[in-house]
């Protein structure tokens, strides 16, 4: 099935600069400062303590971890990255990641004592763990939620036996792709791993409880993966990396309906300024407004291992050209500030190093990239070259403080999950470059993690991380996009 394309506190004090004006504010060295009042009104406090909303918003526990699921395993603690698909009779399937590492049986999905482990068929998971280890205890879960009755269906395990799915992105083919935030091998730990980690995976969308047997999309690269969004015209998948020096790649399958039978990796470079250190940390290179032309380096072509048996893809990468950025994290793919939009979110980039937000654009007018496998039927040949907006960088906590998970509303809002050592919000980021706070958790200081719209745009699912929670958020959407 497809997907739209248009997917996508204590403190009161709206930020941000207007598109309109952000060339201005380059030339003057201004960073984002103060804006109006937020479309969707002030962020008040929550009653119950749990998460402050605008007014007329509303929000639902639909989801805790430890709780028994449909399939009779335990819901798994530190939820992540998900997003919402179409299903049957109204309802929403989201498959949601869960960020747990090996050896941490008391989050996952079988108990802490693995009693719930003969539940399932072994050889679905990828990695069933070391000699007495037990399984990798990091995978997915599919949610089941009825929007018009607001009321959770059941949600059940979808992929096991990986660590650390931090987050990943949605296809057009109704599916999911988990990314593992690691490169843990097997004598990195005692005994834990029987394989190597570090690659992504596709997970179908499904009503019916169903664990998919968990197979590595090798093409894509063996790295410290964060998320990654597809371009529904040619099939390219762009992938975030999150390190401090990591690099942003770009997935041509041969085949973008089949992402395992095979493609081509490659990673972001400035045209004309190879091995451009995007951070803004010891060198102001890019201020926000400024857009520069971007070009792919293939790494096959350039003679480097995408499989390595050690971290070195982003380095190597580096060496041959291609741009450097900040912990790659967030990335959506939707209409913001103009179509076919992807929206990157660095979480420690700009000179204070709390966060940047990227806009890539591929330039439809380009010619195809000569790396490019010959187009499909369905699909365009991809682009070579793109453009690359500094979109926002923040140089205050109260602007933005590490933004980490985005999406974009059916609306065309940016939606920012914060995740700082202090309080953290959600944000809205308006296509005119104003970002206002739209909520923030008062439960705890967990990151949040994990927005995303149902398809009718009706529901927004959010996670409080450590608190092992997710909402359903209501309300009136309309006030804004």
């Amino acid at each position: 099935m497809d997907i739209t394309r248009r997917h996508f506190l204590r403190r009161a004090t709206a930020v941000g600069v207007g598109f309109a004006g952000l060339q201005r504010a380059s030339a003057m060295g201004l960073l984002a400062r103060p804006a109006l009042d937020s479309p969707f009104g002030p962020v008040l406090g929550d009653p119950k303590g749990v998460f402050d909303l605008p007014k007329g918003f509303a929000y639902r526990v639909i989801s805790k971890a430890g709780r028994t699921m449909a399939d009779g395993l335990l819901t798994p603690g530190a939820p992540d990255g998900m997003a919402a698909f179409p299903g049957p009779g109204g309802t929403t399937l989201i498959v949601r990641n869960h960020e747990v590492s090996g050896g941490v049986h008391a989050e996952g999905a079988f108990g802490e004592d693995l009693r719930l482990f003969s539940k399932i068929d072994k050889g679905l998971l990828f990695d069933a763990g070391g000699p007495g280890e037990g399984p990798l205890p990091g995978g997915t879960t599919t949610v089941v939620y009825d929007t018009r009755k607001q009321e959770l269906v059941r949600e059940f395990l979808s992929l096991g036996g990986t660590e650390r799915n931090c987050a990943g992105g949605p296809t057009p083919r109704g599916s999911w792709i988990t990314c593992e935030e690691t490169v843990s091998k097997p004598g990195s730990g005692p005994g834990l791993y029987s394989k190597r980690h570090g690659y992504a995976f596709e997970v179908p969308a499904t009503f019916e409880p169903e664990l998919h047997r968990a197979k590595p999309i090798y093409g894509m690269g063996r790295f410290n993966h964060e998320a990654c969004a597809t371009d529904p015209d040619t099939g390219a998948v762009i992938l975030s990396e999150d390190r401090h020096d990591g690099l942003i790649y770009r997935y041509l399958p041969i085949n973008p309906r089949d992402l395992h039978a095979g493609g081509r990796l490659q990673a972001m470079r400035a045209v004309g300024r190879p091995s451009l250190d995007t951070r803004n940390w010891e060198e102001i290179v890019m201020r926000q407004g400024d857009a520069i032309e971007v070009e792919w380096v293939d790494l096959t072509a350039a003679g480097i291992d995408i499989d390595p048996d050690d971290d070195t893809i982003r380095e190597e990468g580096f060496a041959a050209g291609a741009a450097r950025f900040a912990r790659g994290e967030g990335l959506w793919h939707g209409d913001f500030a103009g179509p076919n939009a992807f929206v990157v979110a660095c979480t420690n980039g700009g000179q204070a190093g709390i966060g940047q937000l990227w806009r890539y654009t591929p330039d439809r007018g380009s010619e195809p990239d000569p790396h490019a496998p010959t187009p499909v039927p369905g699909f365009t040949a991809p682009e070579s070259r793109g453009k690359l907006e500094l979109f926002v960088e923040s140089n205050s906590g109260s602007t933005m403080e590490n933004a980490d998970n985005i999406t974009i509303s059916p609306r065309g809002v940016l939606f920012v999950c914060e995740d700082s050592d202090g309080d953290d919000r959600l944000l809205a980021v308006m296509p005119d470059g104003n970002v206002y706070p739209f909520g923030r958790n008062v439960l705890s200081n967990s990151e949040l993690t994990g927005v995303c719209f149902s398809p009718d745009g009706s529901t927004m699912f959010l996670n409080l991380q450590q608190d092992g929670l997710t909402l359903a958020i209501t309300g009136p959407w309309e006030k804004a996009g």
